[in-house]
């Protein structure tokens, strides 16, 4: 039976850039970094204690790059990594906010494509 998601898959335009972002700024974990395909690169990271892995792909017609992503990220203490991630220069299209049901922001990738960094 089906125990988790492997992976999500983020579309990107440059893979060096998003590679960049995604390490360097969300400290992600490059677990493969390799060519596949005509022209295509498989970039599978981790994300330092979660099972789930994150793919960068490059979408041949561009579908899905700069849009609302449909995944949230979730942190112990938002208010704390939004604080950290804006150091590291993480762009941030909403700042945190507490809710009954939690605490939640927003963020974006240098593709403009945009997620949720919540509580719960």
């Amino acid at each position: 039976m089906i125990r988790r998601v492997k992976f999500v898959s983020i579309p990107v335009t440059d893979e060096d850039r998003a590679l960049e972002f995604y390490t360097k700024g969300l400290g992600f974990e490059v677990l493969t970094d390799q060519s596949y395909g005509e022209g295509q690169r498989w970039i599978e990271l981790g994300i330092p204690g979660a099972e789930t892995k994150v793919v960068l792909y490059r979408p041949e017609n561009g579908d899905g790059v700069g849009t609302f992503q449909r995944l949230s990220f979730q942190a112990d203490d938002v208010e704390a990594t939004w604080r950290e991630l804006v150091k590291r220069g993480v762009e941030f299209t909403q700042e945190p906010k507490t809710e009954s049901w939690g605490t939640a922001a927003g963020f974006k990738d240098p593709d403009g494509n945009t997620f949720v960094l919540s509580s719960k």
